[in-house]
């Protein structure tokens, strides 16, 4: 299950998905995260689930294309952004 988190504006969409299948809990990519976007919370999308997953903390739920812009220089590459690097099994995707 893919839980997205953002929003969409008249600029765009700004989202970023987590795939709760393949995030495993480890917190790498909240560690990683220079804005504190990520934490580690109960699957909210799978109530059966045993660990914790990746979430977008409620404080940047809203805000995310400015809490993420730091990260995202003109040309980056996806791989390459602080949260998604340290992701093994690549659970985290931005849309923008």
């Amino acid at each position: 299950m893919h839980a997205n988190y953002g929003y969409k504006d008249g600029s765009g969409d700004f989202f970023i998905a987590i795939d709760t299948e393949k995030c495993g809990g480890c917190g790498d990519c909240v560690v990683a995260c220079p804005a504190g976007v990520l934490e580690l919370a109960e699957d909210d999308f799978h109530i059966d689930a045993e660990v914790d997953v990746a979430v977008v903390t409620k404080e940047h739920s809203k805000k995310i294309k400015y809490s993420c812009a730091p990260c995202k220089p003109s040309g980056y590459s996806m791989d390459d952004l602080p949260c998604v690097k340290p992701c093994a099994p690549k659970a985290i995707i931005h849309s923008w």
